[in-house]
């Protein structure tokens, strides 16, 4: 991307594509492409790092990157216009919240029509590219916490376990409670069993 002349290159990635309920929310991370501070090394895909290790790069990221955007959007939309269209407006509204602003992106095999800028897609983006990697982290963190608000809003699901994600233990959980509010009525594991309520 520098060499087609992009000075602010992100990485964009998000969380929560594969949850049951909950939003989805992206990120977008600008790195300076002169400093290379020891903490990069530590940098990999969200979902290969633990808990501690999220928080600790999430912080050092915030820190240092030349601009960080997010972007949210909650399981009412997803529902509105598919989980696909919901990912990449969550992805859009996080390089629109870059300050300065992107003149190019680096995106997990994910092309976004919505942003009108050059774009890299790349297959395992998290895993080979560090901006996108921290996109990951943040998008993931930030995500897990308003889980964990949720759960004492929505209690008896697990939300602070699983993040919303399809364990048995959130199955039962729909199984025992019903769906609440957060959950994403429109993926197709719900379907007969809205069908079914509607028949009671």
């Amino acid at each position: 991307m520098q060499a087609a002349g992009c000075r602010f290159v992100a990485g964009v990635d998000e969380a929560g594509r594969g949850c049951l309920a909950g939003p989805v929310v992206a990120s977008a991370v600008i790195l300076s492409l002169n400093a290379h501070p020891p903490w990069l090394l530590q940098v990999r895909d969200s979902k290969l790092l633990t808990v501690a290790k999220r928080k600790y790069l999430f912080s050092h990221i915030a820190e240092t990157a030349v601009a960080v955007g997010t972007g949210i959007v909650n399981n009412s939309v997803i529902d509105s216009i598919g989980i696909a269209a919901a990912s990449r407006l969550a992805m859009a509204k996080a390089v629109a919240g870059l300050n300065p602003s992107a003149d190019g992106l680096l995106t997990d095999h994910f092309h976004l029509p919505e942003v009108a800028l050059p774009q890299k897609n790349i297959t395992h983006g998290d895993v080979l590219c560090n901006s996108i990697a921290c996109a990951s982290i943040i998008a993931k963190v930030i995500r897990d916490g308003i889980m964990l608000e949720l759960d004492d809003r929505y209690p008896g699901y697990g939300l602070s376990r699983h993040k919303g994600y399809g364990t048995r233990e959130h199955r039962n959980a729909i199984e025992t409670m019903g769906l609440s509010p957060l959950h994403r009525r429109s993926f197709c594991h719900f379907q007969y069993r809205l069908r079914q309520a509607e028949n009671e």
